[in-house]
C-alpha cells in the first residue's frame, strides 16, 4: 500500500448539523480526552474559518505510559492509559464513544510542497479540471515509508499567472495547483493507530499536534500575519507555521520537557518522580537575584536510602535553563533552515505542558523572536479551569479541526474508502477557503 494513503481522511462537518466529538490526545506525559458538541453558528459569532459554536461534554486525562518520544513502545501500556483517559471523559458525558481523532507529534513529521500542471485547451476551466489538478498533485505525494497527514492545496496558477483565487469559468491552456502535504513515519502513526483501536475506537483521523495546538491557540491576525505555534510536550517539541490563514510548514524536534526531568534527577541523584515535583514547583529556566537565598529541599537517592538535604534554587536553575536554551535554538534553527529566520514579523504562540515553565517566555524572546505569548485554548464553552492552559490547546484543536477538514484533499482513485466529499462538493469547499484565506 503506498505511504501516502494510510490515515484515514474525516468526513467534512457540514455548516449546518450538530455533531458530538471525541477528541484524543496521546502526548509522552499525558493523554487527554474530550467529548465535544459542536452546534452550527453564525460566523460574526466566531473565531475566522470556524462555523460551529463547540461545548465540552466530559473531559478526562491521565498520565501517559508506553510512549517516548511520542511513540508507541509499550502497546499493553498505552492501550490502558488510552482505555482510562476514555473511560473518564465517556462518564463525565454521559454518552459512549466509539470512534475518536487522534494526535501525533512523533515519527519524524515534516512538511513538502508539490505542484501539478494539467491541459484545459483554451477552454473555460470547470470544476472537473480543478478536481483534475488537484488529482495530479496529490498522485505525487507518495515517500516510501511515510504516511501523509494532511494534504492542502494552496494556491491555484492559470497559464503560468500565479495567486489564482478561483480557476473556475476563466480561460487559458493550463491550470496549475501547489499542494502542501504533512507527512510522517508510517510505523508510528500505524502504532498509535492500532493501540487506539485495541480500546475498540475507530479513528477519525490523525491531526499533526502543533497544527491542532495552533487551530485552537491563534487569532485572527496571528493566522493572517504570520506566526508560529512552538508546542513544547514532554517528549517532542513540534513547529507548525501559519500566514495567510492557512498551515505553511510543520516540524517536529525529538527533545521536550522530559529530558528538562532527566536532567534534574542526574544532575540532583533524584528519582524521576521527584524530579519532576521540584521542576513542576520550583523549576525555572531565567535566573533571579533570589534564587541563591531560596533553598529547597531535595530527598537524594544514596547507597543508605533516601536523605534530604537543602539546596539554592540556583542549582537547579542552572541545570534546567542549557537543556530550554538548547531546544529554543533548535526550534530557531529549523526554522530558519525552512525559510522562516526570526524577524521582526514572525509571532511566537507558546502551547504544550512544558511551556509553562518559568521563564520559557522570556528565553524564547531572546533566543527566537521578540513577539512572544502564551497559546491558551480559544472559542471553547464548559472547559474546566484545570484545563484552561497551554498543555491542553491540542486536545481543544483536535475537536475544531473538522471545520477544517473539508479542504484536505487526498486522491480517490487509488484510495476509494477516502472518496467521500472530494466530488465537485469537495473543489467548491476548496475554492472557498481560497477566496476567503488569499
Amino acid at each position: 500500500m503506498s505511504a501516502q494513503y494510510f490515515t484515514p481522511r474525516m468526513k467534512p462537518l457540514s455548516a449546518r448539523k450538530s455533531a458530538i466529538l471525541c477528541a484524543l490526545d496521546v502526548g509522552t506525559s499525558k493523554i487527554a480526552c474530550l467529548i465535544a458538541r459542536l452546534m452550527p453558528a453564525e460566523q460574526s459569532d466566531l473565531l475566522r474559518g470556524r462555523t460551529h459554536r463547540c461545548r465540552i461534554l466530559g473531559i478526562g486525562h491521565q498520565r501517559s505510559r508506553g510512549l517516548k518520544g511520542g511513540v508507541v513502545i509499550d502497546m499493553d501500556e498505552a492501550e490502558k492509559a488510552i482505555r482510562l483517559a476514555v473511560d473518564s471523559a465517556e462518564r463525565m458525558a454521559g454518552v459512549q464513544v466509539e470512534s475518536v481523532i487522534v494526535s501525533i507529534s512523533g515519527g519524524r513529521i515534516g512538511s513538502s510542497f508539490y505542484g501539478a500542471k494539467v491541459r484545459v485547451g483554451d477552454n473555460s476551466v470547470s470544476e472537473s479540471d480543478v478536481h483534475r489538478v488537484l488529482e495530479a498533485a496529490a498522485s505525487r505525494t507518495a515517500q516510501q515509508g511515510r504516511a501523509v497527514l494532511h494534504s492542502m492545496p494552496r494556491s491555484f496558477a492559470l497559464d503560468g499567472a500565479t495567486g489564482v483565487r478561483d480557476p473556475r469559468g476563466m480561460i487559458g491552456e493550463e491550470l496549475g495547483a501547489q499542494m502542501h502535504v504533512v507527512s510522517i513515519d508510517s510505523a508510528p502513526v500505524r502504532n498509535l493507530m492500532l493501540a487506539v483501536e485495541r480500546c475498540h475506537l475507530d479513528v477519525e483521523a490523525v491531526v499533526a499536534t502543533p497544527y491542532a495546538a495552533g487551530l485552537a491557540a491563534l487569532v485572527d491576525d496571528e493566522a493572517e500575519m504570520g506566526t508560529a505555534v512552538i508546542d513544547l510536550g514532554g517528549g517532542t517539541t513540534s513547529i507548525a507555521v501559519f500566514a495567510e490563514n492557512r498551515l505553511e510548514h510543520v516540524d517536529a524536534i525529538a527533545v521536550g520537557g522530559n529530558h528538562v526531568t532527566m536532567d534534574i534527577a542526574r544532575g540532583l541523584t533524584l528519582r524521576l518522580s521527584d524530579a519532576e515535583r521540584l521542576k513542576t514547583y520550583y523549576g525555572a529556566c531565567i535566573s533571579s537575584p533570589s534564587d541563591d537565598r531560596e533553598t529547597i529541599a531535595v530527598s537524594q537517592v544514596g547507597e543508605d536510602g533516601n536523605h534530604v538535604t537543602h539546596l539554592p534554587k540556583s542549582h537547579l536553575v542552572r541545570i534546567i535553563k542549557p537543556r530550554v536554551e538548547e531546544i529554543l535554538e533548535l526550534v530557531r534553527d529549523r526554522l530558519a533552515g525552512a525559510g522562516y529566520a526570526p524577524q521582526a514579523g514572525l509571532r511566537l504562540v507558546l502551547t504544550g505542558g512544558a511551556s509553562q515553565l518559568t521563564g520559557v517566555p522570556e528565553a524564547a524572546r531572546r533566543i527566537i523572536s521578540g513577539q512572544v505569548r502564551m497559546g491558551r485554548p480559544l472559542g471553547v464553552q464548559g472547559l474546566p479551569e484545570s484545563a484552561k492552559n497551554p498543555a491542553f490547546a491540542a486536545a481543544i484543536g483536535l475537536v475544531v479541526f473538522p471545520q477544517y477538514a473539508g479542504i484536505e484533499f487526498f486522491e480517490p482513485r487509488r484510495m476509494p474508502m477516502l472518496s467521500t466529499g472530494t466530488g465537485d462538493g469537495y473543489v467548491g469547499n476548496v475554492v472557498r477557503w481560497l477566496k476567503t484565506n488569499f
